[in-house]
């Protein structure tokens, strides 16, 4: 089988994450249509390659040491769709679309997703893997309350690539998780939400940005949240009642902002925000006997470890 279209070999990841930090691919392309997809999943395949698909390099912390095998860049894979049916907006979007694409159909049309997907960062079939949401009191403040249905590639004992169908109602959702649908690669996501225009949507979505903004550290390279929500707890003030804002482990450094980011401030390193990761960690349950459980998703190479929490 031929090598997929574009395809590149030890190919720097680092840009292409929001941190700024990790190493190379072994093998890399950037499907831009659903066939150059399903060419590239099938090749790594029958090559006995792993297969990580990036997406906007939110929420996530690659090795130094690279990752193996095959990533697949969803960057170019994007494109949306929206139409009115029985009262219901439903929308169709590529998973390397980006949540912004989809908050402004939503704003659109005055509809209350409009104010918990302010903000978030990522692409859509990320918000689905992660359940992405907000902390606040809102509704819907998860992507479990707005997924119709997600759209998967898969591969058959005699190579051929399938695509399932799975309905919202049939997957696993918990915070932060989305199961139920594996194996194989999310493609496309059905969203919907009834047509019922929210109060004073415009005055609430400027107060959600306005509260971004002030609350977190947007001019420095991060991921988002690093920790999960040790409910009904919060980790950020967890961690900034245990005095770490400001802990520093070469370039990384827990923000002076908002104590549930981890900021590069300089040529930080993959590994110096991983062992910050762990100070914190450490340290939290030392004062306040909670572990904390990282929310971001560790890529590549970490000592053998498949995943090092």
């Amino acid at each position: 089988m031929n090598p997929p279209k574009g395809l590149k070999r030890n190919h720097s990841l680092k840009d292409l994450t929001w941190w700024k930090v990790g190493g190379k691919a072994d093998y890399f392309v950037e499907p831009q249509a659903l066939l150059d997809l399903k060419e590239a999943y099938l090749w790594a395949h029958v090559n006995h390659l792993p297969v990580t698909l990036l997406g906007d390099g939110t929420n996530v912390l690659v090795s130094d040491k690279g990752i193996e095998g095959l990533v697949i860049s969803m960057a170019h894979f994007k494109g949306v769709k929206s139409f009115e049916e029985a009262g219901v907006l439903k929308i169709e979007a590529l998973a390397g679309t980006e949540k912004s694409e989809v908050l402004k159909i939503f704003l659109k049309h005055k509809l209350a997703p409009a104010i918990f997907l302010t903000g978030l960062p990522g692409t859509i079939g990320g918000g689905v893997v992660m359940n992405a949401g907000v902390g606040e009191d809102l509704c819907p403040r998860e992507f479990c309350e707005i997924t119709e249905w997600i759209e998967v590639l898969r591969i058959t004992n005699d190579n051929e690539v399938e695509t399932h169908r799975f309905l919202s109602e049939n997957l696993t959702w918990k915070y932060r998780y989305c199961g139920g649908w594996q194996p194989g690669l999310i493609f496309r996501v059905g969203l919907r939400w009834p047509l019922k225009e929210e109060p004073d949507l415009i005055q609430k979505q400027r107060a959600a940005t306005r509260k971004r903004v002030q609350s977190q550290p947007l001019s420095l390279p991060s991921c988002g949240s690093v920790f999960r929500n040790p409910l009904p707890l919060k980790a950020a003030k967890l961690i900034d009642e245990c005095g770490l804002k400001g802990l520093q482990r070469g370039g990384a450094m827990v923000s002076e902002k908002h104590a549930n980011f981890i900021v590069n401030v300089g040529e930080a390193t993959a590994e110096d925000i991983f062992q910050l990761i762990q100070d914190v960690k450490k340290e939290v349950f030392a004062q306040k006997g909670i572990e904390l459980t990282p929310e971001v998703v560790f890529l590549g190479r970490w000592n053998g470890m498949k995943t090092p929490f």
